[in-house]
């Protein structure tokens, strides 16, 4: 048999993606050459390993016994490389690391940058996905750390705390509802919305809530940062539900008012999930004690008479 790392690899990303293209641009190769790894695999085994469906592909029973084996190899070969880095110095580790939309932009930034500064040896891919998929995906080890808002049930994971987020709405200085300090999800949804992409974790659990409030939510305008969004809410274009600590700091610099979400869901604890930390390569721990016991960011507005989120 002879498999090398790259073919685990790419057969990894398409069984997550459920689809060669997708899995091809994963793993940054042209689609020909991951469908010909892929057919190479299934004739030296002697067996077909996805089933070819007209919208994807599905694991074979062979399918998925070499996805398990494939992981466990590329989580040795990722031990072997953190042991072994102290004595190689061009040896680099790659930590997997998914993560929720207000983590990934308020949270993360900081934190990767202190990390990375100090371990230049290690890698990092990031990618954002909702909190329902992240538990799926580390718990199928396609990611070795996950940090998650606290919606979600984990399982068998280890978990350990990260942050607290709260969610907020921002209106224009003109807006009716500019004077009031709190205010329910529910009655913002007569309002038109400025929001984040389609794919945005963050925006679709929104859009979850509006749905199981009976109105959904009426986007005009998506962008791809909170600044962004709140330079559209600053000139009237709609409201917008984004992290205290993105609207505090726009509320710096622009014409924008905070009120407080009474809802329970606004409040979250963003969580880091591991499988099992012990199993995880030496700089994936590595990178999770970072990020479990990282020094707390400075909060200026902590020092001012006014209220952090209101400003009044």
């Amino acid at each position: 048999m002879r498999f090398d790392l790259t073919d685990l690899r790419l057969f990894l990303h398409v069984a997550e993606a459920g689809n060669i293209t997708r899995g091809a641009e994963k793993a940054n190769m042209a689609l020909a050459s991951a469908s010909e790894r892929i057919r190479g695999m299934e004739e030296i085994l002697g067996v077909a390993l996805l089933d070819r469906e007209r919208r994807g592909v599905r694991l074979t029973p062979a399918g998925r016994a070499l996805g398990h084996h494939a992981q466990i190899v590329l989580q040795q070969i990722g031990r072997m490389q953190g042991e072994l880095a102290e004595y190689a110095a061009g040896l680099k580790g790659h930590v997997r690391l998914s993560s929720n939309t207000s983590a990934l932009t308020e949270f993360l930034p900081e934190a990767l940058n202190a990390f990375l500064a100090v371990n230049p040896q290690i890698d990092i891919d990031l990618e954002e996905r909702p909190s329902f998929d992240i538990i799926r995906t580390v718990a199928e080890g396609f990611s070795d750390i996950g940090i998650v808002a606290d919606i979600v049930a984990f399982g068998a994971l280890e978990t350990f705390p990260f942050a607290t987020d709260r969610l907020v709405a921002v209106v224009p200085r003109g807006h009716a509802l500019a004077a009031r300090r709190s205010v329910s999800f529910r009655d913002l949804l007569g309002d038109e919305f400025v929001g984040l992409g389609a794919t945005s974790a963050l925006q679709q659990h929104l859009g979850e809530h509006a749905i199981q409030a009976g109105q959904p939510l009426k986007l005009r305008v998506r962008l791809n940062s909170f600044d962004a969004v709140c330079r559209m809410v600053e000139n009237g274009i709609g409201l917008a539900v984004i992290p205290a600590t993105a609207a505090v700091r726009c509320r710096r610099s622009m014409a924008i008012r905070i009120v407080r979400l009474t809802d329970r869901w606004a409040l979250r604890h963003l969580t880091i999930c591991v499988r099992r930390l012990d199993e995880l390569p030496a700089y994936a721990q590595q990178l999770v004690h970072h990020l479990r016991f990282r020094a707390p960011a400075k909060n200026s507005a902590g020092r001012n008479r006014r209220h952090p989120l209101t400003g009044k």
